[in-house]
């Protein structure tokens, strides 16, 4: 145990760049993949087959390759950034397949008759979505949208295979100096890891409560 009270600032560096990746992967995902989703449900055919081809083929698609193609396809046309944006850009790219998919079903599940009338009145799709559709879909894809961010905390930890320093890279370095401690080290994490999580699902929970209380 002596390991871990004896680098508790290592722990606190790693974990500290594991929530930055979260969160503003996180935000890259939300605007993607709400982009995506309305490309997939667009009067458009070509725009749905895009949105559709993007989400399966990325969906099913192991992030450990997504990685590799961020990593070591954006330095060849010329995008050369430090692996903590490599990281960032990799999984915001993965986790908007599925915040797509979340925000569709929100898309779906508003009653087909608001976007009829709204374009009664003359607005046109892209209007109908954004004042309309989305705000309601939003609150309807509360708890899904947890569950997808959460997933992305937990996935945060690929980046340490290339070259961030997050929260695994710093337990994999303090179990390599200190061999005698790895069963404390790795509960010391798996606790942080769990900790995180469960502050997360309780912010959505909060959120959840708010939105559905202000209907």
């Amino acid at each position: 145990m002596d390991a871990v009270l004896d680098n508790l600032d290592v722990f606190a560096e790693g974990f500290r760049t594991t929530v930055s990746l979260t969160l503003l992967a996180a935000m890259g995902a939300l605007v993607l993949g709400t982009l995506i989703a309305a490309m997939r449900v667009s009067p458009v055919p070509p725009l749905r087959w895009a949105g559709a081809t993007y989400v399966n083929l990325v969906r099913n698609t192991p992030l450990t390759v997504v990685f590799f193609l961020v990593v070591f396809g954006l330095p060849e046309v010329d995008v050369i950034v430090s692996f903590y944006r490599f990281a960032v850009i990799a999984l915001s790219l993965y986790t908007a397949a599925f915040v797509a998919e979340v925000v569709r079903s929100g898309i779906n599940s508003v009653a087909a008759g608001q976007a009829e009338a709204s374009r009664a009145v003359g607005m046109t799709f892209g209007q109908t979505l954004r004042l309309v559709v989305l705000p309601q879909a939003f609150v309807n894809i509360v708890p899904p949208m947890a569950s997808v961010f959460i997933a992305l905390l937990k996935n945060t930890s690929i980046a340490y295979a290339f070259g961030v320093f997050e929260a695994t890279q710093a337990m994999n370095r303090l179990i390599t100096a200190n061999g005698a401690d790895v069963i404390a080290i790795v509960a010391t994490a798996a606790l942080t890891y769990l900790a995180l999580a469960l502050l997360a699902s309780a912010a959505f929970g909060f959120l959840e409560r708010a939105v559905t209380a202000s209907r």
